[in-house]
């Protein structure tokens, strides 16, 4: 089995090909030299392809997607049409018109896409999902992920609104993800607010909040914290009998802890033939809720 790595935008790429690797042969393209070199220096057997063309005509058995979030849509189109299934890292869209772009190719053929926060599939909420919540009243879900990097002038596309989201869109996905597998995509934005509490060199924020509400009348909110010491997502389901709280962290081995490898294997078995386990009306619902409070903070 071969599995081509289609741009190396973020730090993603390179956690999941540490998986991949046990799993199958690897193929790579990035146009930046010194984010190829860092991958080929980890994988020197990894095979190196000159364009995105060139990787599809290959014919790998499938393709992890990670380009800056404009090159998205295009990028989808062409694997799609290649019949391949495609894992977009997150998140796959921050603009109305990227969403717009990215929708229209996932919907060709949706079944062989997946994109997704890592950390649905990580087994601290894997577990919280198979519990019986009873009759859920409102639920919150609490992002903490540094971006300092950005105030350093890291991936610079990311921090900007226009064109990568920002901390709002960027790590507020992994709240949006979370509360969207848990209740489903009948959610629409009831507000946001967001602020620069430390790292003033940003282009977007350091923290932000969203305020949610399903179609079935329970509420909800996503705080994001971008300035802290730690990385951890909590997620607290509120019910009339008690509270239901999960704190997803990244333990002994991050790539369990956090769900990249889980993630890495639902994606292994879509290249075996099963369907994405993430319905693309979910994905859209998450993308268009980031938008949506992306544009009430503008």
């Amino acid at each position: 089995m071969r599995i081509a790595i289609a741009g190396l935008a973020t730090s993603h790429p390179y956690t999941d090909a540490r998986t991949l690797a046990s799993h199958a042969d690897l193929m790579v393209w990035e146009e930046d030299r010194a984010r190829l070199a860092r991958f080929t220096e980890e994988h020197p057997g990894a095979e190196v392809a000159a364009g995105l063309d060139d990787l599809l005509a290959a014919r790998p058995d499938g393709v992890v997607l990670t380009v800056p979030n404009p090159g998205v849509a295009p990028a989808l189109a062409r694997v799609l049409a290649a019949d391949l299934p495609c894992f977009v890292n997150k998140p796959a869209a921050a603009t109305a018109a990227q969403l717009a772009a990215v929708d229209v190719a996932a919907s060709s053929r949706p079944e062989l896409v997946l994109s997704t926060s890592v950390l649905r599939f990580a087994p601290a909420f894997t577990a919280l999902m198979a519990e019986d919540l009873g009759e859920v009243l409102s639920v919150r879900a609490t992002v903490r992920h540094d971006v300092g990097l950005w105030a350093g002038g890291h991936n610079p596309w990311q921090d900007d609104p226009a064109v990568g989201g920002g901390t709002m869109v960027t790590m507020g996905v992994h709240g949006v993800e979370l509360l969207v597998a848990l209740l489903g995509p009948a959610v629409r934005l009831a507000g946001a607010a967001a602020a620069t509490r430390s790292y003033t060199a940003l282009k977007s924020e350091d923290t932000g909040v969203m305020a949610l509400a399903w179609e079935n009348g329970v509420v909800g909110t996503v705080e994001v914290v971008g300035v802290t010491d730690e990385e951890s997502y909590t997620v607290s389901v509120h019910t009339r009998a008690g509270t239901h709280e999960v704190v997803v962290e990244p333990g002994p081995d991050h790539l369990v802890g956090l769900g990249y490898r889980g993630t890495v294997e639902a994606f292994l078995s879509m290249v075996g033939g099963a369907p994405s386990p993430v319905p693309w009306e979910q994905t859209r619902s998450v993308l268009g809720t980031l938008v949506a409070a992306r544009e009430a903070c503008a």
